[in-house]
């Protein structure tokens, strides 16, 4: 029989309230609360970060504070920017690709409930990953709903509601966010190496 755990990754109805789950966003608390508190540009931020995420390559920059319910689901890419607040809630995996930027007060949800009532209140759920391309920016206070794909180089406008997948070089906005226009592309400047530079 699977766990809990497996079935949270395999996109399954489990239970949260399990013990192995509880202790493992227990753990992911403690973290967040180090980092949160940890001085800018610090080497104590630097090395929480790296023990936060999944993955990450290069030397990503959150800003505080930066809440998230496990941490070990997040993989994000070279230069990756996150402004003040964001949150992810990783029951599945979030992968951000390199060179993006996210907006202050961003939301990124993979759990969901039964639409069945009956199942609702049994406090079981289930989670759908997220995947979001490369040389995307997300605007401020947007929410992104689980299960959605964002194409490379695409645009959130801030405050929109992404319920569906995202187009590679499109603009949306709006709730539910709809496309607002094609985006001209451009070949990618060279690739930044070392620390995402401060806006």
């Amino acid at each position: 029989m699977n766990s809990n755990r497996e079935k949270m990754l395999a996109g399954e109805l489990y239970q949260p309230w399990d013990p192995e789950l509880v202790a493992a966003r227990a753990a992911a608390r403690v973290l967040m609360h180090a980092f949160n508190a940890s001085a800018e540009n610090s080497a104590e931020r630097h090395e929480l970060l790296g023990r936060i995420l999944g993955s990450a390559q290069g030397e990503p920059y959150i800003e505080s504070t930066f809440r998230f319910d496990y941490g070990f689901n997040i993989h994000v890419g070279r230069s990756f920017y996150a402004n003040f607040d964001l949150l992810i809630l990783d029951a599945a995996p979030v992968r951000i690709g390199d060179d993006c930027l996210i907006g202050p007060g961003v939301h990124i949800y993979t759990s969901t409930h039964p639409l069945d009532m009956g199942e609702r209140v049994s406090t079981l759920e289930s989670a759908r990953p997220v995947t979001i391309g490369n040389g995307v920016w997300i605007g401020g206070r947007a929410v992104i709903n689980p299960g959605v794909s964002i194409g490379d180089g695409a645009i959130i406008a801030s405050g929109a509601v992404v319920t569906r997948d995202v187009p590679a070089f499109t603009l949306v906005g709006g709730n539910p966010a709809r496309l607002i226009r094609q985006l001209e592309t451009h070949p990618a400047a060279e690739p930044r190496n070392g620390p995402v530079p401060r806006p």
